[in-house]
């Protein structure tokens, strides 16, 4: 007898990997969903209120002002050696705070994700990886009003706008898949540790003040513009600012290898998320 060594082999597929394909077919699935969700959560900000939506495109354009008199006027700030406008400190300023607001408050709202819609953890049907997406999308909602804004001030200012303004989604989407890998991570942490949410708003708070929001990075000494470029925040928050001010393509290797490592802690924290979802139910 002599075995057939003609048999296909057979083909292993993680547990990870069939997991995280069942939960890309979820998201297609329920893609009408997410967009309904992301709707009402966006309108439901300010729900009650008299200028209703309004109030997502007046904020932005209370704190650019702000910052335009503060660092302008009071303090005289200049981003850059021998520059003459006055408005460039808050411009710059603005499209840095654009790209950690979008983070920020993403993330510090993921730990109460979960906790804050009880009533779908109870239905088993409910796919509650959708929930992150949602989150995500509100937030990315308000910070393309910021850059509308933003373009809105720098057009009055400088009287034109840089081509390069139209790759700005391919700078951002790679924070924001990083910040959804995150945010499925700490949805989960969230419900088995309650103390995450406080934690977590003092990280971010610490990456703003590490990251070069403020000040340019090329004003540290080199060993502490080490430290600043480990903030995973700092290479997009510069490239915005090179695509959206300064009118300069991105740094498209560096995206590269940033989509890469985001890709990668997306699927990561899905993964997580999925594994640890069983036990939401007996914890709340």
């Amino acid at each position: 007898m002599t075995k057939n060594t003609n048999q296909p082999l057979a083909t292993h597929h993680s547990p990870l990997t069939n997991r995280n394909k069942a939960s890309l077919k979820s998201f297609w699935h329920n893609r009408q969903l997410i967009w309904q969700m992301a709707k009402r959560e966006v309108v439901g900000r300010y729900r009650g209120s008299i200028f209703g939506l309004l109030w997502s495109f007046l904020n932005p354009v209370f704190m650019l002002t702000i910052y335009t008199f503060v660092f302008s006027v009071v303090f005289k700030a200049k981003w850059s050696v021998g520059s003459d406008s006055k408005s460039e400190f808050a411009i710059i300023l603005f499209a840095g705070l654009i790209v950690f607001n979008l983070f920020a408050e993403t993330v510090s709202r993921s730990p109460s994700l979960i906790l804050a819609n009880v009533n779908y953890v109870k239905k088993v049907v409910f796919p509650l990886e959708i929930l992150p997406v949602v989150s995500i999308l509100s937030s990315t909602f308000h910070t393309l009003v910021s850059v509308g804004v933003l373009l809105i001030f720098k057009l009055i200012i400088n009287h034109q706008l840089e081509f390069t303004i139209l790759l700005l989604p391919f700078v951002l989407a790679p924070l924001l898949i990083l910040t959804l890998g995150l945010s499925w991570f700490l949805a989960s942490l969230g419900v088995y540790l309650r103390d995450v949410s406080q934690t977590i708003g003092l990280l971010t708070s610490a990456l703003m003040f590490l990251s070069p929001i403020f000040f340019p990075l090329s004003a540290l000494p080199p060993s502490f513009q080490k430290i600043v470029l480990i903030n995973p925040l700092t290479f997009i928050i510069e490239q915005g600012r090179e695509i959206l001010i300064f009118g300069r393509l991105p740094n498209w290797p560096g995206l590269g290898i940033y989509t890469l490592v985001s890709i990668f802690v997306a699927l990561l924290g899905l993964a997580w998320f999925q594994k640890t979802r069983k036990g939401f139910a007996d914890v709340l």
